[in-house]
């Protein structure tokens, strides 16, 4: 897929990290160490050393850097495929909570910072809203600038496009734990009741083989016949991820419906041991149903031993989103309140692409975002995958942004391009951002964007030992951070930041 295409930097090649990564949306360190040494143990706190300070440009000649997370000189344009996953973020509260650490390689940092609320001004319109902001941190010329998109809510659920959804429901072994299927099942069993009668479902169940349990079946009139073909969903013995997610598309295409949303929702544990496993070759046989009838794959993962990696990969490959799920109210929340008024899109092959002046900046580095890397040049090609974006969600960036000392004027020009999802016509927006606009600090940043440097910080700290990356400039310690995040939840009375702070505090004990 294009989206995993190596950007083309002019002067220096930059080494993209590959660790293995809603849908509609939902349903009910600086390249120096940045700052000084002292801090160092601070940053620290708890977990094995950061990495060595990455080169500079000039210091080594012409020795190619090692840190690869930082762009080197002369390129100042960052582009990337939008993203609303969310299932890292999830997952790593999951493993926090059971008394575990969760692998570096699960860690993709903008989906901890997407997992909150934003404060970004919606468009009156279709499309994006562009806000870019920032706040200077305590590594001395070094800010956070945060680019922040935003779509317009769904005005009345009842105006959208119908759906015609195909769910594809791992039935295997290992999906006997308690919060596997049985939450799948009873959360498919309420969705029956929250569709409209216009909505179509297909059940495809699979194990060591894939079966379409239920053609694509109209909600008016035959709710009782869905609910019997969910509830007689058993367990059975292996995980043949490739053939559900082959049967589930051909099931789709077969009911496909011209004018309705067309989706198909995996719900697994991703754990494929029988079969084709590798994401490609698996969706290689499907790739027609993806680009000729615009059928997306959104990925619930669900379980306490996940396959993140296969799953993330599975959607980013199917032109779709991913999740994970841990709870009967999580998975309520995403079947059957955010799938029902989140089913229409707004923007496909969405893609941003973040301009810094040469003249104010010195170096950035995108947090997140390395599956999503698209090149610079291929950011108004329209045959580029983009990412797909529902009304009324946010997406939100995060960099570290050195300036040059002293330098004032433009900072950055961020540009958001998309196709409108019916026409396929191509639209852009942009925002900008001023060195004068800095907040002082990030403490005296607004509180949402305080939340969203927690987020990113806090991923960070979970996969410092990684040795791709350097710690972000400015990091805290776990013990400051976990208090910064409580102090946050008392502000703004988010459950989803007192969960944050909980899960902070937990990753605190474990490194101590």
């Amino acid at each position: 897929m294009t989206r995993y295409r190596t950007r083309r930097l002019a002067g220096a090649l930059l080494a993209l990290t590959t660790a293995g990564g809603l849908l509609l949306t939902g349903c009910s360190g600086s390249g120096t160490g940045g700052g000084s040494r002292a801090d160092s143990a601070e940053q620290a706190e708890g977990f094995p050393a950061p990495a060595p300070p990455a080169i500079e440009s000039g210091e080594a000649g012409d020795e190619q850097r090692r840190d690869g997370t930082f762009a080197p000189e002369p390129d100042h344009l960052s582009t990337f495929a939008l993203d609303v996953d969310t299932a890292s973020y999830g997952y790593a509260r999951r493993t926090l909570a059971a008394g575990g650490r969760p692998h570096p390689s699960t860690i993709r940092p903008e989906e901890f910072v997407n997992s909150f609320r934003q404060d970004y001004e919606r468009p009156d319109g279709n499309g994006f809203s562009v806000t870019v902001d920032g706040a200077r941190t305590s590594a001395r010329d070094w800010s956070l600038v945060r680019v922040g998109l935003a779509t317009r809510p769904a005005e009345d659920e009842g105006e959208r496009p119908p759906a015609a959804l195909t769910f594809v429901l791992d039935v295997s072994g290992s999906m006997s734990e308690p919060g596997r299927l049985d939450l799948a099942k009873e959360s498919l069993g309420v969705l029956t009741d929250r569709l409209r009668d216009d909505d179509s479902v297909a059940l495809v169940a699979f194990s060591d083989e894939a079966e379409t349990v239920l053609p694509m079946t109209r909600l008016g009139g035959h709710r009782g016949r869905i609910h019997d073909a969910v509830a007689g969903l058993e367990v059975q013995q292996s995980t043949n991820l490739g053939a559900g997610v082959r049967t589930g598309y051909a099931t789709a295409v077969e009911g496909l419906r011209e004018g309705a949303t067309n989706r198909v929702v995996l719900v697994s544990d991703a754990l494929a041991n029988t079969g084709e496993t590798d994401a490609d070759t698996i969706l290689e046989d499907i790739a027609g149903a993806r680009r000729e009838h615009g059928i997306t794959l959104f990925g619930v993962g669900v379980g306490s031993d996940y396959g993140d990696e296969l799953m993330e990969r599975l959607a980013d490959r199917g032109d779709g989103h991913t999740t994970y799920v841990s709870t009967l109210a999580e998975a309520r929340e995403v079947f059957c309140e955010q799938l029902p008024r989140h089913v229409d899109l707004t923007a496909r092959d969405a893609k941003a692409q973040v301009a810094f002046d040469p003249a104010t900046v010195d170096r950035f580095r995108l947090i997140g975002y390395e599956n999503r890397e698209v090149a610079d040049e291929d950011f108004r090609d329209d045959r580029v995958d983009g990412g797909e974006v529902g009304p009324g969600h946010t997406v939100t960036a995060l960099y570290a942004v050195r300036t040059r000392p002293g330098a004032g004027g433009h900072l950055a020009t961020a540009t958001v391009r998309w196709l409108d999802p019916r026409t396929r016509a191509p639209h852009e927006e942009s925002g900008r951002l001023e060195t004068a606009a800095l907040d002082d600090s990030v403490r005296g940043a607004s509180p949402r964007f305080q939340v969203t440097a927690v987020a990113a910080y806090f991923a960070d700290a979970l996969r410092r030992e990684d040795p791709r990356f350097t710690p972000l400039p400015g990091a805290p310690g776990l013990s400051a951070l976990a208090g910064h995040a409580r102090d946050l939840a008392r502000r703004t009375e988010d459950e989803a930041v007192e969960r944050l702070a909980t899960a902070v505090d937990q990753a605190r004990g474990i490194a101590s």
